[in-house]
């Protein structure tokens, strides 16, 4: 009994040791991290400052920057972001740069070298070379003020003493990075959409393009008005496989079209309560921690007066991204306008390091990279560029094929949009757009006089022998861009109200010039339309109240004839066959109209038409990747296609692997039933809050121990929304702020964002103002009562 007392007073010794061990741990680590929390109260002296600058936050820890010149303010905002968020500014640049290796290892390798092909850091150092002097100067303030913040942080950001690597500084050239990692997020840096389109047309010639691929459909709600005939119906058979396509139509619940993009809206002062303009902007991208966007309020005065500036900001950049200066408001959402064409360039035939130019023939020229790897040898590879841009793949039978993309040429890049900062109305707001260098966006403008504007901010390339929409050879100069679209040569639409969803926003030949990279079908635009004519017709002068409703309008409009097709397809004799479709008939009857966490019905439809898509499009893909193994539909536009193909029902066009066109659709409608079977759970537990579970993490989350990635990610929660409505949201993607604002009257406007404004998860900030926009509740455009104010001082 004895040797056991002291054997267990052993153990529990040992116990006691590793527990202390393990606490001494937790409590080293903590103090570590609360080294590199951001200083919020207090005086700090930082060369370069003309004069004081004074820094106050929030109970959201949101700024507002008061000082003597821009540059200042631009200075005081490095700062701030480099103590709040230099570990995200860090992975922009790397990611704009292709050079994620050097701090995660090889993991990273293949996306640096497909980000290292084009060659951004090299563009973004010219880039900086052609700023105005103005530019540079602000340039150059904010990125020493980046270095400055960074300094002043009694330890390196936390996120380094993981990582075990130190962090770099900051250099002009990484902000223009940052922008070019919002093109890599924003067009289609691999041509992608386009070899798609020339799969299909040389698997089943140019009617499957047309019909698989329109160039609008009847859900079209381009501001002018423009339409498009429904497609038609190609006249090609297809033949039995020599093996049954299984693999395609596999049940498991479809992933649906993704649309990078964004919202914004805007009503005409005539109809609003002030008199002024009102605009309201949600940019949809990918929701992580720390947040993509950096609340901020900008003071200073100069020669016209005193500026404010509010909005949100891109850490790493030194200006306002969307937001309101007191005249003017703007946000933006993507254009997916064509600004990336696949070029076919021919080869000698031997040893094919010559290409064909209108010019003769020329060399291949071979840029040699070097991506640093954490913990490895550095990996080399070479990248084989044209005149054209980077060669994508090949040769096959003598030809290349290579990228012609806008952001390749460093004219595409600048700064000229902080233009905006002083813009006075919708007219000059215009003018700046269509000099401003950005990643192509519909750019939505109100005024403090009541005039609302769209158009296209950036660069547009002009085409000379061709539409763009498949790969040509610009061997003999017949086919080329031919510079850039003049100013005026890009449409401007101004009226009642302006609206954007990402859709096809113009017809004609405006359509003709722009092009397509990729619009959405236009379901959720056409929701904002309808709602805001809605507000005019019952002659209400809109508030920011009224404008924010629509944001979070989460009606299942788009859906709504399938849930009826659905019903139609569950008959009493299909019902008598198999015993779960009639509880999944019950279930569709319970339909409520919305895309709420609660709805069985809304989850069951939409995986309905997701199986009927793949189903129905199988031999189409078949057959395409046949030519091309990456072929993937899910950017066309192909929502009336499968319409007319489940209602006609035409023979030649049924997959041959199905016996006819009923037994596809009921088949469709078992899938859903194996959904279930595979969620784990029962019909009444397939609700949408299930599926579409916000998991908002930190990058180190996805690595860590549950417990420790609690500390760092934003609590998983069920949300209503989906992608073809207004509340647009999807289990990692959704609206990254919501902002309704007439300028002039900021103090009555609403800014909400997911996350909160430090990246520090020991900062008070790190989750301040997560819960209001998990519930749609409004926030304040503006800041709150100050609670710390810090003092930047000259020396």
């Amino acid at each position: 009994m004895s040797a056991l007392r002291t054997r267990l007073a052993y153990l529990l010794s040992i116990l006691s040791v590793l527990l202390l061990i393990v606490l001494a741990a937790i409590a080293w680590g903590w103090w570590q991290m609360r080294g590199s929390l951001a200083q919020l109260d207090g005086e700090r002296t930082i060369a370069g400052f003309s004069a004081p600058v004074k820094i106050e936050r929030d109970a959201l820890g949101v700024p507002t920057i008061t000082g003597t010149t821009r540059p200042d303010v631009a200075r005081a905002l490095g700062f701030l972001h480099a103590q709040d968020r230099f570990f995200q500014m860090d992975l922009l640049r790397r990611s704009g740069a292709g050079e994620l290796a050097e701090i995660f290892g090889a993991m990273a390798v293949p996306l640096d070298r497909s980000h290292r092909l084009h060659g951004f850091r090299r563009t973004a150092g010219q880039v900086v070379a052609a700023l105005s002097p103005v530019e540079r100067t602000l340039l150059d303030a904010y990125t020493a003020g980046v270095n400055a913040g960074l300094a002043a942080l009694p330890k390196v950001p936390w996120e380094y003493l993981v990582l075990r690597t130190p962090p770099q500084l900051w250099r002009a050239e990484d902000s223009l990075l940052c922008i070019y990692a919002m093109w890599f997020d924003l067009q289609d840096a691999g041509g992608t959409f386009e070899l798609n389109r020339d799969a299909l047309r040389a698997a089943l010639g140019q009617p499957a393009l047309e019909f698989l691929a329109p160039r609008g459909n009847s859900w079209d709600a381009a501001l002018d008005g423009s339409t498009f005939a429904p497609p038609l119906l190609p006249t090609f058979r297809f033949q039995p496989p020599v093996a049954p396509a299984t693999a395609a139509v596999a049940p498991t619940e479809p992933a649906a079209k993704r649309v990078v993009g964004s919202n914004a809206f805007a009503l005409a002062g005539a109809h609003t309560a002030t008199g002024a303009a009102l605009l309201a902007g949600d940019m949809h991208l990918d929701l992580n921690v720390p947040h993509i966007w950096y609340r901020t309020v900008l003071q200073w005065p100069d020669a016209a007066g005193p500026r404010r500036l509010a909005g949100v900001t891109l850490p790493g950049t030194p200006f306002i991204t969307a937001g309101s200066n007191g005249r003017v408001a703007w946000s933006f959402t993507d254009a997916y306008i064509d600004t990336t064409d696949v070029v076919i360039a021919e080869t000698d035939n031997i040893a094919q390091i010559f290409y064909r130019t209108p010019h003769g023939m020329t060399e291949i020229e071979d840029r040699k990279e070097e991506i640093k790897v954490k913990g490895k040898p550095s990996v080399t590879f070479t990248a084989r560029w044209t005149e054209w841009g980077p060669i994508l793949s090949g040769p096959v039978d003598g030809r290349y094929k290579v990228l012609r993309w806008s952001a390749h040429d460093a004219v595409a890049t600048n700064l000229k949009s902080m233009g905006l900062e002083t813009a006075r109305t919708t007219a000059e707001a215009v003018a700046i757009a269509h000099q401003s260098g950005i990643p192509n966006e519909n750019i939505l403008i109100a005024d403090a006089d009541g005039a609302v504007a769209w158009t296209i901010i950036g660069l547009v390339p002009r085409r000379v022998g061709y539409d763009g929409r498949l790969p040509v050879s610009w061997a003999y100069g017949d086919r080329r861009w031919d510079g850039w679209l003049k100013p005026e040569e890009i449409p401007v639409i101004n009226g009642d109200a302006v609206w954007s969803g990402n859709n096809r926003a113009v017809g004609g030949a405006a359509l003709a010039q722009l092009g397509d990279s990729g619009y959405d079908d236009g379901p959720r635009a056409g929701q904002i339309r309808d709602d805001l004519r809605a507000l005019i017709a019952a002659d209400k002068k809109a508030a920011p109240a009224d404008l924010f409703a629509i944001q979070l309008d989460d009606r299942a409009v788009f859906l709504a004839r399938w849930q009826n097709f659905l019903l139609e397809v569950l008959t009493d004799d299909a019902v008598a066959q198999k015993k779960s479709r009639g509880a999944l008939r019950d279930a569709v009857r319970t339909w409520g109209g919305l895309a709420s966490t609660d709805s069985v019905a809304y989850r069951a439809v939409k995986a309905f038409r997701g199986h009927v898509i793949e189903r129905a499009l199988a031999p189409f893909a078949e057959q395409a990747k046949a030519g091309y193994a990456a072929f993937n539909y899910r950017g066309f536009i192909y929502e009336d296609a499968v319409w007319q193909l489940a209602h006609e029902q035409p023979a030649k066009l049924l997959d041959p692997a199905q016996p006819s066109w009923e037994a596809l659709l009921l088949a469709a409608a078992d899938d859903v039933s194996t959904d279930v079977e595979k969620s784990g759970g029962s019909l009444a537990q397939f609700t949408w809050g299930a599926r579409n579970t916000l998991r908002m993490q930190h990058p180190f989350g996805r690595f860590l121990p549950a417990l420790l990635a609690r500390f760092l990610d934003m609590p998983a929660v069920q949300l209503p929304g989906d992608s073809d409505m207004p509340r647009v949201q999807t289990p990692r993607f959704g609206q990254s702020e919501r902002m309704v604002v007439s300028p002039g009257h900021e103090a009555e406007g609403i800014l909400h964002m997911p996350g909160g404004q430090s990246g520090h998860p020991l900062s008070p900030f790190y989750r301040a103002g997560h819960e209001a926009w998990v519930k749609g509740e409004p926030t304040p455009f503006l800041p709150g009562p100050a609670l710390h104010t810090l003092t930047l001082t000259p020396p």
